[in-house]
Parts: C-alpha cells; structure tokens; sequence
C-alpha cells in the first residue's frame, strides 16, 4: 500500500479540525440553550419571591407628646412626617413624626396646638379611615366635625409639609338632637354633602339624625333637611358604627350586634340581629368595619377576630359568619383597619400587636414590636408606617408589608369573597375603586389554558395525525412533494391574523351555521367511507385506477361538496329542530350559555395553527421507517393496513408522541388567538360554546396596565412561572415516553 501523500493528510486534518468545532459548536449552543431557560427560569422566582415575604416592623423613633387629656385618636398624613392626636377634651396636637430635611423638626416637637370645642366634649367619633374626619359630640345635641389638613409646597425644588386648621370649612355644627339631650357615645359619617349621626344617650336611647343636602331650585343655595329617628335599646349599648354610604347603622350590645338599615328619605329599619357564638370566641369586646365598609369585624374576649358580610340567601342579603382569625389568648382591644386593603391591625390587652388579611386568610404577624407594649395604634395612608402609643410615649415604626393579598390559599383554594354566595376561583384584578376587593386565583385562568389546548387538540390531533400516515405511507410521492411543503408552511401563518380571522370571520358564521358546522363533523367522515365501500364495489379494474395515493384528489370534491351541502342544509336543520334560532334554543330549552366567541372558535382556529406542527414531525417519524420493516411485513403476508398498525405506527409512535406532545406545548403557550377569538372570560366551565381565558392571554391582557412591583405585577410574573412549569412538564413527560417507546420498539 501507498503511503498517504500531504494532500490527503491535509484534508483528512481539515475534516477532523471540521468536527472538532461543530462538536464544540453544538455543545455551546446547547449549553447555552440550557443557560438561557435556567436565567428565565431564577428571574421569574426573582420578580415573583417578594409577594411571599413576611411582614416586617422595625423601630424608627421614640418621642413623647404633651397631652391634658386622655388620647382618643391619633393619625398621621401621607409623608408620614405629621402626626396628630386627639384628646377627649377637644384638643388636636400636630407634631413632628421624624426630623425632615430643610426643617429643625424633631421627633415629637409640637407644630400647631389647636382647641376645637368651647366646651368639654361628652363622646368622640372618628369616620373610615380614608375619610379622614372626626366629631365631637357637644352639649344641646351638637356635634363639631373636624378634619386634619395639610398644605405642601415646595420650595427649591424640596418639599414642605405643614398642618391647617382643622376647623376650615367646617366651623359649622351639625345638630344630632333637636332635644338636646347629652350624648355619651357617637358615630358619623358623610357622603358628598350628606351626613349621618348616631349616637346614645344614658337611658340607652340611640338617636338617628340623617342630614341631606338638596339645592334649592330658585335660590341655587343648599339646605340641610333633617330625618331624625329615636331607638329604644332594651339593654346597654356598648357600641354604634355607622356605614360611609349611610345606609346601615351597627349597634352592639354584649355579644349582639343589631344592623338597622336606612332608607334615602330616613327611615331606619332594623334588618338582622348578629349573634356570635359565645361558647367559641368569647363575649364581644370591640367592632369595626373594613376597607369598603363590607366586612364587620368583631372583635372577641378570646383573642379571637370574626369576620361578616352579607350574603344573598332566601330571606335577601344578610351578614354572615365567614372565618375567624387568631390573634393571641387575650382579648382583643382594637381593631385598626388600613385605608383601602383587606389588611387589619388587632391591638390585644395585653399589648400583642396583630397583622392580618382577610382575602387571603393570611396571619401575617403576632407579637410586641419592639418589645413594645401597644395601647393604641395607627396606619399611615400607605401603610408603610405603624404609630403605636404605649404608657405615655409613642414609638414610630417603619412597616414593610407589600403583598398581603398573596398566599397559597388565595392563589389555588376557593376564597370566600365580600358579597358573594360561598367560596369561588376568581380572577378580577382591577376595578374602578380604591377600597377594590382583588380576585388573585390563578386557578381559573389555569383551567382556561388546559381547557383551550384541549379543544385546540381536539381538533388538531385526529386531523393532523391522520394526514401524516396517509402523506407518509400511502400518497404517492409526486403528490407528497407538494403536500408536505404546502402544510408545513402554513406554520408561518402569523397566529394573530388567525385570530383575527376567527374572532371577526369565522364566529359570526358558525353562530349562524351552527347546524351546519355540526352537519359538517357527522356527513364529511360518513361520506368518506360511503365513498369507500362503494368503490370497493367497483370492476378490479376500475379500482385500479384509483390508487391509494390518488384518492386524497378524487376525495377532494366530495369533501367540498358534502361541505357545502351542510351549510346548506343548515338553515332548514335550525327551523325544523330548533324553532328557527338554534342559539336561543341552547340557552332557553337548554339552559347553556352560548358566547359568540367561544372554545369552539378556539379550538378550530388554534387547531388549525397547531395542525402543521403535528403533522410536520409525526410524517417524518412515519416516513423513517426503515422500508424493510414494512416490506419484510408485506412479504410475510400481511395486508396493508396490518403492517400500518402492527409495524409502521409502533416504530414511528416515539416521534408520533413527540408530535402530539409538541402541538400540546404550543397549543398551551399560545396567546394571539385565545386573546382574540374568545372572550377573556375567566370562567370554570367545560362548556363548549364558553369561553376561557389563558394564562399567556392574562399575561399579554393586564401586564400593560400593572404597576412595576405591585402584587398585580407580581402574580402576573407568576403566571408566567405557572405557564413555564406546565411547558417545562409537558415536555419532560414527553421525552420520558418518547425514550421508553424507543427502547421497547427499537429491536424492530
């Protein structure tokens, strides 16, 4: 033999430097692949690990306050720089919460004193917190409502904040008695112009004064008219809340809250007596409302917190109980709600300082601040700082507690939500209103998404699957070389002209064809094996001429004309069974809902999207069956059909499966066509002519809308992670199965 000469060498050098580097090349990209879905992977737990943290209370300042009179309440403005106390002798203290850049403030230094009653006060009333006034009950009936203020400027480019006189534009009284008679307890509160007053006399009388504003037609000036109305109470009155909407008044007595409603033109009514069991939580020791006045909270001489709204049922809306919470072993002392959150703060006797969430059902703190006995405490607007006095000092503290809304249970357990009759999945996360309940369950728009690739691969799989065996093992291979390209380019069909189309086109005529579309699913398949059995009926040498791989062309008209007789056939179907209207039909005689763009509409159009995919792979694995397989089979006397089923399918099904499951991670993941042909409805219903709405469709919906770092921002990020992990699942089961199939079959 020859010794090799220097140019064979040098090509042989070539080529194995050439796989050298493709080797190391498909390792990077690899790698890099792997690199890439692990960073989405830790940065969705980045953005979405802040919405499980717990709450945090840190010490800031220790100050003290002069006070003449026993403190009745305190708050504190926006910035959190100004705090402010009321005493029962009718004196508003504004102080300093922290030292302010530009300013000589210290912490507690007394900014503007303020005397707001002639005479010593007999009761004390604060509104909801985001309200923000308070009264003073005054002797002959009286009451003076105060309201802090505060005025900003900014002066070089920083801003100041200084407090106003509380009295401004409202140094008038408002008359809760017309006979003047002392009051010992108070509640108030106002709507626009409008006023309600409650309050209770020593004989346990409780006087009811709804003050309406109305214009005077002639005069443009507007009148108070007063509806007063008195309530004997057979035993002492402990309590009297009043709702920001002035419809309903709560009155406690021992363990029994009585709930009175108030009409438009002042008629009080008593609606429902609220008894709690004694037995379980202990006597009744404290009440108040939440955010959005929908929710009485009582507190319990157990420790115990109880929460109530109303309920539809048969006798009507009427409050009931819905949970409990656990804030220590001793009675609860105060109840501070925040301004617009399901958030509440307990204050126990024995100083405990409690946090909790009623959405979520979440305890999220229990314990002394600091070490810090609480007497009283107070929430700033923005719940980022706590005020809490303690034996004649106040302790400010810095309070971290951005998700309370957020918990396991609320994201994937039913939750019983303010007004609704019983626990439910639901996802509303926006509305019109500050003191807004949010809906954070993903379980619904999870389901819509399992629901969508369910009816997308419904469609898609018999379709998809049937024309790869046909295209592989019977077309002929001149036909094949334009089918397969024709419908592996459908792939590049932009999903969101898809659904375009079928949100605009294609829903209006299946609602109006819907006989029609069902005429087509029973007639076409039922055609096409008429067809069949007639032709096995033909002279031999008739059915000679059309071949296997033919009879896609001659099927063809048949196909289109037995589709067309449907939709003809369809206005007669909907007049002779339905009555003329087949949609009123469904939702009247049957009672199912029927959404124009519904999962049908879904199902069709990412059906068709999903279909090239299916069919892409599962034809390759077919067509990769080694011919011997097949003809070995063939020459063993099998027929057809038999090597298809007993040989061809069971060596292709890995990369049949692979198809399958392929369809399934981009029927899940897609977003254009759900967001477009249904109706964004998240809803758990199997129903057909439903729609849903998908985790991808939420995300590409409300991320626009959501603000950078809220819970909303945060669930949203979840989502995706939830969406990441039923893809990263589908296809790990899919490679599992895929390699099992390829070990059992691949001694074939």
């Amino acid at each position: 033999m020859s010794a090799p000469t220097r140019s064979s060498l040098g090509a042989s050098n070539l080529r194995l430097f050439k796989d050298r580097a493709a080797r190391w090349g498909v390792t990077l990209g690899g790698g890099m692949v792997l690199i890439a879905l692990l960073l989405i992977f830790f940065y969705l737990l980045y953005v979405v690990e802040p919405i499980f943290r717990g709450v945090s209370i840190e010490g800031k300042q220790q100050f003290q306050v002069p006070a003449n009179a026993e403190v009745v309440a305190m708050g504190m403005e926006e910035q959190s720089e100004i705090g402010y106390q009321f005493s029962a002798s009718g004196e508003l203290i504004f102080f300093a919460l922290r030292p302010v850049t530009g300013t000589d403030w210290q912490a507690g230094q007394v900014l503007q004193q303020e005397q707001l009653t002639d005479t010593i006060p007999t009761a004390f009333a604060a509104t909801q917190p985001q309200n923000k006034r308070y009264a003073y009950a005054l002797d002959g009936g009286y009451v003076q409502v105060v309201e802090p203020k505060f005025r900003s400027q900014f002066i070089n480019g920083q801003r100041y904040t200084t407090p106003r006189s509380a009295l401004d534009d409202l140094a008038a009284l408002l008359q809760l008695d017309p006979q003047g008679r002392k009051v010992t307890q108070l509640a108030y509160e106002y709507s626009g112009d409008s006023s309600l007053l409650v309050g209770v006399t020593g004989d346990n009388l409780v006087l009811v004064n709804l003050l309406q504003a109305t214009r005077n037609f002639i005069t443009g000036a507007v009148e108070m008219k007063s509806r007063f109305t008195e309530l004997p109470m057979t035993s002492a009155v402990d309590q009297v809340l009043v709702t920001p909407n002035l419809r309903q008044i709560f009155v406690r007595q021992g363990h029994r809250v009585t709930v009175f409603d108030v009409s438009a033109v002042g008629r009080v009514t008593e609606r429902q007596v609220v008894s709690a069991d004694r037995r379980k939580f202990g006597d009744v020791t404290v009440m108040k409302l939440l955010a959005g006045a929908n929710s009485l909270m009582l507190g319990h001489a157990s420790g115990s917190v109880t929460q109530w709204f109303e309920v539809a049922g048969d006798d009507g809306r009427r409050y009931q109980f819905i949970r409990d919470f656990k804030a220590g072993s001793s009675a609860i002392h105060d109840i501070v709600a925040e301004y617009y959150r399901r958030t509440f703060y307990t204050v126990s006797a024995d100083g405990t300082v409690g946090v909790f969430h009623t959405t979520s059902q979440a305890d999220l703190y229990l314990a002394k601040p600091e070490r810090v006995s609480a007497e009283q405490l107070v929430i700033d607007p923005r719940a980022n700082t706590m005020l809490v006095r303690s034996g004649g000092d106040y302790f400010s503290f810095v309070l971290e507690n951005e998700h309370p809304e957020v918990s396991w249970s609320g994201l994937w357990q039913e939750v019983w939500y303010e007004g609704y009759p019983d626990p439910q999945y639901t996802w509303q996360s926006t509305s019109g209103s500050d003191d807004f309940e949010p809906k954070f369950s993903l379980v619904p728009i999870s389901f819509g998404t399992i629901k969508a690739a369910a009816y997308a691969m419904l469609f898609a799989v018999p379709i998809g699957l049937a024309a790869a065996v046909y295209t592989a093992y019977f077309m002929s291979p001149g036909v094949r070389k334009v089918v397969k390209p024709t419908v592996e380019i459908m792939e590049a069909l932009p999903t969101v002209i898809l659904g375009f189309l079928a949100g605009l086109w294609l829903a209006p005529i299946v609602e109006s064809y819907l006989p029609g579309i069902v005429a087509v699913i029973i007639l076409v398949p039922l055609s096409i094996v008429i067809f069949a059995l007639l032709a096995s009926r033909l002279p031999t040498n008739l059915r000679n001429k059309f071949t296997d791989g033919r009879a896609a062309l001659i099927l063809m008209p048949l196909v289109v004309f037995v589709g067309w007789f449907s939709f003809e056939l369809s206005p007669w179907l909907e007049n002779a069974w339905f009555g003329g209207n087949v949609r009123e039909y469904i939702t009247n005689e049957l009672g199912i809902t029927f959404d124009q763009r519904n999962s049908l509409i879904v199902g069709i159009a990412m059906g068709f999207a999903v279909i090239p995919t299916i069919f892409s792979i599962a034809e390759d694995a077919v067509f990769s069956v080694p011919k011997h397989l097949s003809n070995g089979s063939l020459a063993l006397g099998a027929t057809t059909w038999q090597t298809l089923t007993k040989v061809v399918l069971l060596t292709a099904s890995p990369g049949i499966f692979s198809a399958v499951m392929m369809g399934l991670g981009r029927a899940v993941g897609e977003t254009m066509i759900v967001l477009m042909a249904t109706g964004n409805t998240p809803i758990m219903d199997w129903n057909i002519f439903e729609g849903m709405r998908t985790l991808s469709a939420n995300i590409a919906v409300e991320m626009p809308e959501s603000e950078v770092g809220s819970s909303h921002y945060r669930i949203l990020f979840l989502a995706a992670f939830v969406l990441f992990i039923f893809t990263f699942m589908f296809n790990t089961v899919a490679e599992l199965v895929r390699q099992r199939l390829r070990e059992k079959y691949s001694s074939m």
